[in-house]
């Protein structure tokens, strides 16, 4: 699983950030590492360095995933390292949702139909009438 962080001009992306953002999403996604290519991380500050209260710092997840449109999700905070967790849970539960989805398709189509009805053998109805 490749993880690529951009960050705007507002919020220092320095190696102890991307050490904290990749530990996170790879113990949350671990599970999902089978099905993800790569997570993109958009680390922003809404309200720039003009205001520092509120829950201005965003980060949003976009997922990759082999045959499936693309996974994405945004957490608003008050720290990036909050925003990093929230959004990071967030994609924890929407990729266990998707993935079991698909996986319960799967097991539909490879399952008898049963539609049709089952006609029994002539042996099997004469020994019954017997």
């Amino acid at each position: 699983m490749q993880i690529q962080i951009n960050s705007d001009r507002n919020i220092q992306a320095d190696e102890r950030l991307a050490e904290f953002v990749t530990t996170a999403l790879q113990s949350k996604l671990s599970r999902f590492a089978d099905h993800i290519t790569r997570v993109e991380v958009h680390l922003s500050d809404e309200n720039g360095s003009t205001k520092h209260d509120g829950n201005d710092k965003r980060c949003l997840l976009e997922a990759r995933l082999e045959g499936v449109d693309p996974v994405t999700v945004t957490e608003h905070a008050a720290t990036v390292g909050q925003a990093v967790s929230g959004a990071a849970d967030k994609l924890q539960r929407k990729l266990g949702s998707i993935i079991g989805k698909l996986r319960d398709k799967q097991t539909r189509a490879g399952s008898p139909d049963f539609s049709e009805p089952v006609v029994a053998e002539p042996e099997a109805v004469e020994s019954q009438q017997l």
